[in-house]
């Protein structure tokens, strides 16, 4: 059962993190506007794909910056509370700083628990449509797919590969197919062009050879042009770079399934995503803690050395993040290691703090 203590709390938690959304969703959208209006104009895109762009942009802005929104707004409104002498009427009282910390965790279950759903499926769909309309837009000289070296497994015991790929003229170079019986070599079929059509969905390969491996010897197949059917589709080849962030959690799931059996290089990159997805709850009440923390008791230099602090911490947390998640996607590191290792560092900084703010 609340009591009013913590109703006022709460009320005051989720009100304050609600005005920072609000007041921060359009000063990213003026600035947005301000450094894309003259590549808008240039390129004549109607207004209709325009209003949609910025609505995506709100749902994606305010997803990606959600943890830092709700630590400065729990950061200020506590500050408020400690600067008018509130919280230590309320710690005189009786209770106790755990007890007091309990709407707090109360709000940022509240909060975590719609951005986590957001995130599973809300999200996606706003993400798709904010990287669709950059790409085809704004970022017209920007390779949109992963378009060299491109190697996966289409079956059991089929293995493809190409040494560029032409989003344009959805054409790919040097193109190999490998399928093996067991771990011996079947058969192999060479290209050095496959151009899909689209209009039937069919492959045409250009300088194409097949060798067949036999006991007593090979045959070998050749001809200028073939026209063929293949059991992998254009997106399956080469999925837009962008694609994970654009996937439900359930369609995310079975693509990093899929592209594990075939070998996608890029795979630390979706499993990236799958698990940011689950680590941003945990990170809303890693940073809650830490905010009341830092924010609870009376300074010296009132709010303004609290939301200083907060500035920092906030903006560490960005970097910590940032430059594990990289690493993750260009190197060796596990992801779940690099999404999880900032949860981990600011996870012990916010018992180290709370234990100090109980004395």
């Amino acid at each position: 059962m609340l009591k009013i203590i913590d109703k006022y709390i709460l009320k005051r938690y989720l009100a304050t993190f609600s005005v920072m959304l609000l007041l921060f969703i359009p000063i990213g959208i003026v600035i947005d506007v301000a450094e894309k209006i003259n590549k808008i104009l240039e390129s004549k895109v109607p207004f209709k794909a325009v209003a949609i762009y910025y609505l995506d942009f709100t749902i994606y802005f305010a997803n990606l910056l959600f943890p830092i929104f709700l630590f400065l707004s729990v950061i200020w409104f506590t500050s408020k509370l400690a600067n008018n002498t509130e919280i230590i009427a309320i710690l005189s009282s009786g209770i106790s700083f755990s007890r007091f910390l309990r709407p707090y965790i109360i709000g940022a279950s509240m909060v975590s628990l719609f951005a986590l759903l957001m995130g599973f499926f809300l999200v996606p769909r706003a993400s798709k449509g904010f990287n669709d309309f950059r790409y085809t837009y704004l970022k017209n000289n920007t390779e949109v797919r992963e378009n060299s070296n491109v190697f996966r497994q289409i079956s059991d015991d089929e293995f493809i590969y190409v040494s560029n790929f032409n989003s344009v003229s959805k054409t790919a170079f040097n193109f190999t197919l490998e399928k093996f019986k067991g771990e011996k070599l079947d058969c192999k079929i060479f290209a050095s062009r496959l151009k899909w059509n689209e209009k039937d969905s069919t492959y045409t390969m250009f300088g194409y050879q097949k060798r067949k491996v036999g006991i007593y010897g090979d045959i070998l197949e050749k001809a200028e042009k073939k026209d063929t059917v293949f059991n992998f589709e254009l997106e399956d080849l080469t999925p837009v770079i962008y694609i994970a962030e654009t996937l439900t959690l359930p369609e995310l799931i079975k693509f990093i399934d899929k592209e594990k059996a075939r070998g996608n290089a890029n795979i630390n990159t979706y499993l990236v995503v799958l698990y940011r997805k689950y680590s941003l709850p945990v990170t809303a009440f890693i940073l809650t803690i830490i905010a009341v923390s830092v924010s609870s008791m009376k300074r010296r230099g009132g709010m303004g050395v609290n939301l200083a602090i907060g500035i920092v911490l906030a903006f560490t947390y960005i970097f910590f993040d940032k430059i594990f998640g990289t690493m993750a996607e260009k190197s060796s590191i596990p992801p779940l290691f690099a999404v999880w290792f900032p949860n981990l560092v600011f996870g012990i900084l916010a018992i180290y703090l709370l234990r100090n703010a109980k004395r």
